[in-house]
């Protein structure tokens, strides 16, 4: 939330990697949204039978959505009502992402909001090492995988 409105992010997270593949932001949480953030997955996502899972959340259930999860050979599954467990790594992001990126941030406006959220992804991808990851960040485990195989 900004000082001068609301903000709302959908991205979409690799579970190879945890890398953040696309995202979209916008003041209202609609269905343009998702269809951005699909759009710019698509080109990153092109075997056929790529799983997309989200909450159940309103955006996620339409019609428009399941469309254009069709239209580019995707497969939809989605959490069980009001289980956070089915959609953990996705809560794990947001809940780092408000700790590293919002607590410290004070208030901001939501044009200030969107670019840090431009500058914390690029950091979240690029340099934020992990445990998890042998300690690279997504994008150098993605990287010394493939250039190992």
């Amino acid at each position: 939330k900004g000082k001068d409105g609301k903000l709302y992010l959908s991205p979409i997270l690799d579970l190879f990697n945890r890398e953040i593949i696309a995202y979209a932001m916008s003041r209202r949480a609609d269905s343009e949204m998702v269809k951005e953030m699909l759009e710019k997955a698509a080109p990153r996502l092109t075997d056929k039978g790529t799983m997309l899972h989200s909450d159940q959340g309103v955006l996620y259930r339409t019609a428009e959505y399941r469309k254009l999860i069709a239209k580019h050979s995707m497969v939809q599954s989605m959490s069980r009502k009001a289980n956070c467990w089915d959609n953990a790594p996705m809560e794990s992001f947001f809940a780092v992402l408000k700790t590293e990126c919002f607590y410290r941030a004070g208030e901001l406006t939501v044009d200030e909001l969107m670019k840090q959220i431009d500058d914390y992804m690029d950091y979240y991808n690029r340099e934020r090492c992990s445990l998890k990851l042998k300690k690279l960040s997504p994008v150098a485990y993605r990287t010394q995988l493939t250039q190992s195989a």
